[in-house]
Protein backbone atom coordinates (compact mmCIF):
# COMPACT_ATOMS: atom_id res chain seq x y z
CA UNK A 1 0.00 0.00 0.00
CA UNK A 2 1.41 3.45 -0.88
CA UNK A 3 2.72 5.44 2.05
CA UNK A 4 1.15 8.86 2.62
CA UNK A 5 2.98 11.83 4.12
CA UNK A 6 1.21 13.37 7.10
CA UNK A 7 2.70 16.01 9.41
CA UNK A 8 5.74 13.77 9.77
CA UNK A 9 6.40 10.52 7.88
CA UNK A 10 7.24 7.28 9.67
CA UNK A 11 11.02 6.69 9.36
CA UNK A 12 10.61 2.99 10.12
CA UNK A 13 8.26 2.49 7.21
CA UNK A 14 10.49 4.58 4.93
CA UNK A 15 13.46 2.41 5.91
CA UNK A 16 11.55 -0.73 4.94
CA UNK A 17 10.49 0.82 1.63
CA UNK A 18 14.06 1.82 0.81
CA UNK A 19 15.38 -1.63 1.79
CA UNK A 20 12.96 -3.38 -0.54
CA UNK A 21 13.76 -1.00 -3.40
CA UNK A 22 17.54 -1.32 -2.94
CA UNK A 23 17.52 -5.10 -2.69
CA UNK A 24 15.33 -5.45 -5.78
CA UNK A 25 17.49 -3.03 -7.80
CA UNK A 26 20.66 -4.78 -6.63
CA UNK A 27 19.79 -8.16 -8.18
CA UNK A 28 20.49 -7.09 -11.81
CA UNK A 29 23.80 -5.55 -10.69
CA UNK A 30 24.91 -8.90 -9.29
CA UNK A 31 24.12 -10.51 -12.63
CA UNK A 32 26.06 -7.83 -14.52
CA UNK A 33 29.03 -7.77 -12.13
CA UNK A 34 32.29 -8.97 -13.70
CA UNK A 35 30.61 -9.34 -17.07
CA UNK A 36 32.78 -9.27 -20.17
CA UNK A 37 33.62 -5.54 -20.64
CA UNK A 38 33.51 -6.05 -24.40
CA UNK A 39 29.78 -6.79 -24.20
CA UNK A 40 27.36 -3.85 -24.67
CA UNK A 41 25.75 -4.48 -21.28
CA UNK A 42 28.94 -3.51 -19.49
CA UNK A 43 30.14 -0.68 -21.73
CA UNK A 44 31.98 1.90 -19.63
CA UNK A 45 32.14 5.61 -20.45
CA UNK A 46 33.42 8.66 -18.61
CA UNK A 47 31.63 11.72 -17.26
CA UNK A 48 33.88 14.52 -16.02
CA UNK A 49 37.23 12.73 -16.37
CA UNK A 50 38.92 9.36 -16.83
CA UNK A 51 38.47 8.85 -13.08
CA UNK A 52 34.69 9.45 -13.19
CA UNK A 53 33.15 6.37 -14.82
CA UNK A 54 29.56 5.51 -15.67
CA UNK A 55 27.89 2.41 -17.08
CA UNK A 56 24.48 1.73 -18.55
CA UNK A 57 23.58 0.16 -15.20
CA UNK A 58 23.92 3.46 -13.31
CA UNK A 59 21.05 5.08 -15.18
CA UNK A 60 18.93 1.93 -15.32
CA UNK A 61 19.31 1.35 -11.58
CA UNK A 62 18.43 4.94 -10.77
CA UNK A 63 15.31 4.71 -12.94
CA UNK A 64 14.25 1.49 -11.20
CA UNK A 65 14.78 3.03 -7.76
CA UNK A 66 12.90 6.20 -8.69
CA UNK A 67 9.94 4.19 -9.94
CA UNK A 68 9.81 1.96 -6.85
CA UNK A 69 10.26 4.73 -4.29
CA UNK A 70 7.74 7.17 -5.78
CA UNK A 71 5.21 4.38 -6.28
CA UNK A 72 5.53 3.47 -2.60
CA UNK A 73 5.42 7.13 -1.51
CA UNK A 74 3.54 9.15 -4.16
CA UNK A 75 4.13 12.42 -2.30
CA UNK A 76 7.88 12.23 -2.91
CA UNK A 77 10.59 13.22 -5.37
CA UNK A 78 14.07 12.02 -6.32
CA UNK A 79 17.50 13.61 -6.23
CA UNK A 80 19.77 11.20 -8.09
CA UNK A 81 23.41 11.27 -9.06
CA UNK A 82 22.70 10.50 -12.71
CA UNK A 83 19.48 12.40 -13.49
CA UNK A 84 19.39 15.12 -10.86
CA UNK A 85 16.02 16.16 -9.45
CA UNK A 86 12.78 14.69 -10.74
CA UNK A 87 9.22 14.84 -9.46
CA UNK A 88 7.81 16.82 -6.57
CA UNK A 89 6.43 16.14 -3.12
CA UNK A 90 6.92 16.54 0.61
CA UNK A 91 9.57 13.82 0.90
CA UNK A 92 12.92 13.75 -0.90
CA UNK A 93 14.76 10.55 -1.76
CA UNK A 94 18.51 11.06 -2.32
CA UNK A 95 19.75 8.19 -4.46
CA UNK A 96 23.14 6.93 -5.61
CA UNK A 97 22.39 3.98 -7.88
CA UNK A 98 25.97 2.68 -7.81
CA UNK A 99 28.23 4.26 -5.24
CA UNK A 100 31.62 3.01 -6.42
CA UNK A 101 30.99 2.73 -10.16
CA UNK A 102 34.71 2.35 -10.86
CA UNK A 103 34.81 -0.64 -8.51
CA UNK A 104 31.74 -2.13 -10.20
CA UNK A 105 33.20 -1.60 -13.67
CA UNK A 106 36.59 -3.06 -12.71
CA UNK A 107 35.22 -6.15 -10.96
CA UNK A 108 36.07 -5.05 -7.41
CA UNK A 109 33.28 -6.12 -5.05
CA UNK A 110 32.98 -2.86 -3.11
CA UNK A 111 30.03 -0.85 -4.40
CA UNK A 112 26.57 -0.14 -3.11
CA UNK A 113 23.13 1.33 -3.65
CA UNK A 114 22.54 4.28 -1.33
CA UNK A 115 19.11 5.73 -0.49
CA UNK A 116 18.32 8.47 2.03
CA UNK A 117 14.87 9.79 2.93
CA UNK A 118 14.87 13.52 3.70
CA UNK A 119 11.96 15.39 5.27
CA UNK A 120 12.02 19.12 6.14
CA UNK A 121 15.76 19.20 5.40
CA UNK A 122 16.61 16.32 7.75
CA UNK A 123 17.71 12.79 6.87
CA UNK A 124 15.26 10.51 8.71
CA UNK A 125 15.93 7.10 7.15
CA UNK A 126 18.79 5.58 5.20
CA UNK A 127 19.77 2.38 3.42
CA UNK A 128 23.09 1.28 1.95
CA UNK A 129 22.89 -2.09 0.18
CA UNK A 130 25.98 -4.02 -0.91
CA UNK A 131 24.46 -6.37 -3.52
CA UNK A 132 27.44 -8.63 -4.22
CA UNK A 133 28.24 -9.31 -0.57
CA UNK A 134 24.52 -9.30 0.31
CA UNK A 135 24.91 -6.80 3.15
CA UNK A 136 22.13 -4.31 3.89
CA UNK A 137 22.89 -1.44 6.28
CA UNK A 138 19.99 0.77 7.33
CA UNK A 139 18.83 3.28 9.93
CA UNK A 140 15.73 5.06 11.20
CA UNK A 141 14.75 6.82 14.42
CA UNK A 142 15.11 3.64 16.46
CA UNK A 143 18.68 2.72 15.51
CA UNK A 144 20.99 1.27 12.87
CA UNK A 145 20.79 -2.25 11.49
CA UNK A 146 22.68 -4.82 9.42
CA UNK A 147 21.20 -7.81 7.64
CA UNK A 148 22.80 -10.35 5.31
CA UNK A 149 22.00 -13.52 3.44
CA UNK A 150 23.55 -15.52 6.30
CA UNK A 151 21.85 -13.89 9.27
CA UNK A 152 18.68 -11.92 10.08
CA UNK A 153 18.63 -8.23 10.81
CA UNK A 154 20.67 -7.25 13.86
CA UNK A 155 21.16 -3.91 15.53
CA UNK A 156 24.45 -2.04 15.13
CA UNK A 157 25.12 -1.04 18.72
CA UNK A 158 26.97 1.77 20.43
CA UNK A 159 30.04 1.15 22.57
CA UNK A 160 29.01 3.82 25.08
CA UNK A 161 30.62 3.28 28.45
CA UNK A 162 33.74 1.64 27.04
CA UNK A 163 37.11 3.38 26.78
CA UNK A 164 37.63 5.61 23.76
CA UNK A 165 40.00 4.13 21.17
CA UNK A 166 42.47 6.53 19.59
CA UNK A 167 46.01 6.81 18.31
CA UNK A 168 48.11 5.01 15.72
CA UNK A 169 46.29 1.67 16.03
CA UNK A 170 43.24 3.06 14.25
CA UNK A 171 42.61 2.33 10.58
CA UNK A 172 41.42 4.93 8.09
CA UNK A 173 39.35 4.79 4.92
CA UNK A 174 39.54 7.76 2.56
CA UNK A 175 39.47 8.66 -1.12
CA UNK A 176 41.53 11.77 -0.40
CA UNK A 177 43.40 13.01 -2.32
CA UNK A 178 41.61 12.38 -5.60
CA UNK A 179 43.30 13.06 -8.93
CA UNK A 180 41.38 16.34 -9.13
CA UNK A 181 42.59 17.38 -5.66
CA UNK A 182 46.19 16.51 -6.57
CA UNK A 183 45.97 18.64 -9.70
CA UNK A 184 44.56 21.53 -7.68
CA UNK A 185 46.57 21.36 -4.45
CA UNK A 186 49.77 19.51 -5.33
CA UNK A 187 52.29 19.02 -2.52
CA UNK A 188 50.04 19.90 0.45
CA UNK A 189 47.63 17.09 -0.49
CA UNK A 190 50.50 14.60 -0.82
CA UNK A 191 51.91 15.70 2.53
CA UNK A 192 48.50 15.19 4.14
CA UNK A 193 48.26 11.71 2.67
CA UNK A 194 51.74 10.97 3.98
CA UNK A 195 50.58 11.92 7.48
CA UNK A 196 47.67 9.53 7.12
CA UNK A 197 49.94 6.66 6.05
CA UNK A 198 52.34 7.21 8.93
CA UNK A 199 49.75 8.22 11.55
CA UNK A 200 47.29 5.32 11.18
CA UNK A 201 47.72 1.57 11.28
CA UNK A 202 46.27 1.17 7.78
CA UNK A 203 44.95 3.50 5.07
CA UNK A 204 42.45 1.95 2.68
CA UNK A 205 41.14 3.56 -0.51
CA UNK A 206 37.82 1.85 -1.10
CA UNK A 207 36.33 4.70 -3.18
CA UNK A 208 32.77 4.14 -1.96
CA UNK A 209 31.89 6.72 0.65
CA UNK A 210 28.60 5.08 1.60
CA UNK A 211 30.23 1.73 2.35
CA UNK A 212 33.14 3.37 4.15
CA UNK A 213 30.75 5.02 6.60
CA UNK A 214 28.77 1.81 7.05
CA UNK A 215 31.90 -0.22 7.74
CA UNK A 216 32.76 2.31 10.45
CA UNK A 217 29.24 1.93 11.86
CA UNK A 218 29.74 -1.85 12.00
CA UNK A 219 33.13 -1.51 13.70
CA UNK A 220 35.08 -2.88 10.74
CA UNK A 221 36.80 0.45 10.19
CA UNK A 222 37.62 3.28 12.58
CA UNK A 223 37.93 6.59 10.72
CA UNK A 224 36.50 7.88 7.42
CA UNK A 225 37.64 11.15 5.87
CA UNK A 226 35.92 12.69 2.85
CA UNK A 227 36.53 15.90 0.90
CA UNK A 228 34.43 17.47 -1.88
CA UNK A 229 31.62 14.92 -1.68
CA UNK A 230 28.00 15.04 -2.87
CA UNK A 231 24.81 14.37 -0.87
CA UNK A 232 24.18 11.03 -2.56
CA UNK A 233 27.64 9.88 -1.44
CA UNK A 234 27.06 10.33 2.26
CA UNK A 235 23.45 11.09 3.27
CA UNK A 236 22.42 7.51 4.09
CA UNK A 237 25.80 6.48 5.50
CA UNK A 238 25.88 9.54 7.74
CA UNK A 239 22.62 8.55 9.43
CA UNK A 240 23.63 4.90 9.76
CA UNK A 241 26.91 5.84 11.44
CA UNK A 242 25.22 8.22 13.87
CA UNK A 243 22.45 5.78 14.77
CA UNK A 244 25.10 3.12 15.44
CA UNK A 245 26.67 5.40 18.03
CA UNK A 246 29.44 6.82 15.87
CA UNK A 247 30.29 10.44 15.14
CA UNK A 248 29.80 12.34 11.88
CA UNK A 249 31.28 15.84 11.68
CA UNK A 250 30.42 17.97 8.64
CA UNK A 251 32.75 20.68 7.33
CA UNK A 252 32.78 23.19 4.52
CA UNK A 253 29.29 24.63 4.80
CA UNK A 254 28.34 28.11 5.98
CA UNK A 255 30.53 27.84 9.08
CA UNK A 256 32.74 25.32 10.88
CA UNK A 257 31.36 22.81 11.56
CA UNK A 258 28.65 23.01 8.91
CA UNK A 259 26.56 25.65 10.67
CA UNK A 260 23.34 26.45 8.81
CA UNK A 261 24.10 24.01 6.01
CA UNK A 262 22.42 20.64 6.67
CA UNK A 263 25.12 18.10 7.40
CA UNK A 264 24.30 15.93 4.38
CA UNK A 265 24.81 18.94 2.09
CA UNK A 266 28.21 19.95 3.50
CA UNK A 267 30.98 18.75 1.13
CA UNK A 268 33.62 17.61 3.65
CA UNK A 269 33.29 15.27 6.61
CA UNK A 270 34.94 13.14 9.24
CA UNK A 271 33.35 9.88 10.35
CA UNK A 272 34.41 8.17 13.57
CA UNK A 273 33.25 4.69 14.50
CA UNK A 274 31.53 4.00 17.83
CA UNK A 275 33.96 4.56 20.68
CA UNK A 276 36.59 6.12 18.41
CA UNK A 277 38.25 9.54 18.37
CA UNK A 278 41.32 10.85 16.57
CA UNK A 279 42.97 14.22 17.09
CA UNK A 280 45.05 13.62 13.96
CA UNK A 281 41.97 12.97 11.82
CA UNK A 282 40.21 16.03 13.22
CA UNK A 283 43.19 18.22 12.31
CA UNK A 284 43.63 16.69 8.84
CA UNK A 285 39.98 17.14 7.82
CA UNK A 286 39.98 20.73 9.07
CA UNK A 287 43.09 21.53 7.03
CA UNK A 288 41.87 19.67 3.93
CA UNK A 289 38.49 21.41 4.04
CA UNK A 290 40.16 24.81 4.42
CA UNK A 291 42.41 24.11 1.41
CA UNK A 292 39.44 23.03 -0.71
CA UNK A 293 37.56 26.23 0.11
CA UNK A 294 40.63 28.39 -0.51
CA UNK A 295 41.35 26.85 -3.91
CA UNK A 296 37.68 26.89 -4.94
CA UNK A 297 37.51 30.62 -4.26
CA UNK A 298 40.81 31.48 -5.96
Amino acid sequence: MPHTIASHPDPRQLRRIALQAAQAAGAPLVQAFRADPRQPGMAVTTKTSAHDLVTVHDGATEDALAAALTAAVPDSWITGEESGARGRGALEWIVDPIDGTSNFAHGFAMFSISIAAVFAGEVIAGVVHDPVNQLSFSADDDGAYLSSAQRPETRLGSTSGSATRSGAQLNLMTSYPSAEVLAREGAPALEAFGEMVTGFSTVRRVVSGALELCHAAAGWNDVVLGVDTKPWDIAAGMLILRRAGGTYLAFGGDAEPAGRTPDHLAPDYLGLGPGVDSALARRLIGEASARRRRFSHS
